[in-house]
């Protein structure tokens, strides 16, 4: 009997999608996603995380970024921005980012359940934390340094070199986070400072730290060009949402010389 296209998705029907889109025991994996892409799920976003386990299972590794954006400098805040004269009150006051308790910010129902399972641990970050669960989960958190919080020394820079996957559930590559890695490998990249508060030795410290100008306005065109070049990607449902399955080390590769390429013809039409 065919299922109706809205027929509840629990987590079993979830699992055996996932392993239709490629996904398999034993990968290292990063989950980008939306939870209302997928239609109505049995149990929401724990069903979801625990299909990813079913399929990935422990000798896998579940990745997730959980970034909280509003642990920063309030002098770089936009949407919205805060009155000057609020900025010390907010550097002095601000609850110091814990990876226990601190909420993500803007980062989906799924991330906000996956990091309170048994199990997973999160780096301390203020900003760009990743949650990971699974056989190599300390050595992808572990050690993620305060400045350049996305390049080597990060969980993504860990994944590179351990071949993972980029997994995005109904969301487009401008959720991508793992793009943000080759903009570390590009000549000269654009850096910026930014702050925020969190524990160091047990006590609340506010730190400045160094951090790369993201241009992810531009992963939509490069993600594009990805694909019609014809590097891999496997495309598929989990449920309702429309996936994609990405090799890692390709997509990097890949976006860091679309964007040396990119720079180089912006040089040219400046000096033109």
């Amino acid at each position: 009997m065919e299922l109706k296209t809205d027929f509840p998705k629990t987590r079993s029907i979830l699992a055996e999608d996932f392993r239709k889109l490629g996904l398999n025991e034993g990968m290292t994996i990063i989950v980008h996603s939306s939870l209302k892409s997928l239609g109505w799920v049995v149990g929401g976003p724990v069903a979801v995380v625990q299909a990813l386990m079913d399929v990935i299972t422990e000798e896998g590794t579940l990745i997730m970024p959980a970034h909280t954006a509003h642990y920063s400098d309030p002098a770089g805040w936009m949407n919205p921005p805060v009155p000057k004269d609020w900025w010390p009150v907010i550097r002095e006051e601000m609850p110091a980012f814990d990876p226990v308790v601190t909420p993500t910010y803007f980062m989906g129902a799924i991330v906000e359940a996956f990091r309170t399972f048994p199990g997973v641990i999160r780096s301390n970050h203020p900003t760009e934390s990743f949650a990971a669960w699974g056989k190599n989960k300390e050595t992808i958190i572990n050690g993620q340094t305060l400045d350049f919080a996305l390049g080597e020394e990060s969980p993504l820079g860990k994944m590179y070199q351990l071949g993972g996957y980029v997994l995005l559930i109904g969301v487009g590559y401008d959720s991508n986070t793992t793009m943000h890695l080759a903009e570390h490998r590009v000549p000269e990249p654009k850096i910026e400072e930014n702050a925020g508060p969190f524990y160091l030795d047990g006590k609340r410290v506010w730190k400045t730290f160094t951090q790369i100008s993201y241009r992810e306005e531009l992963f939509e065109e490069i993600g594009k060009d990805y694909e019609e070049a014809g590097l891999p990607v496997k495309k598929g449902r989990a449920g309702l949402a429309d996936c994609r399955l990405i090799p890692q080390v390709e997509l990097v590769d890949f976006t860091q010389k679309w964007l040396i390429n990119y720079d180089n013809a912006s040089k040219r039409d400046t000096n033109a």
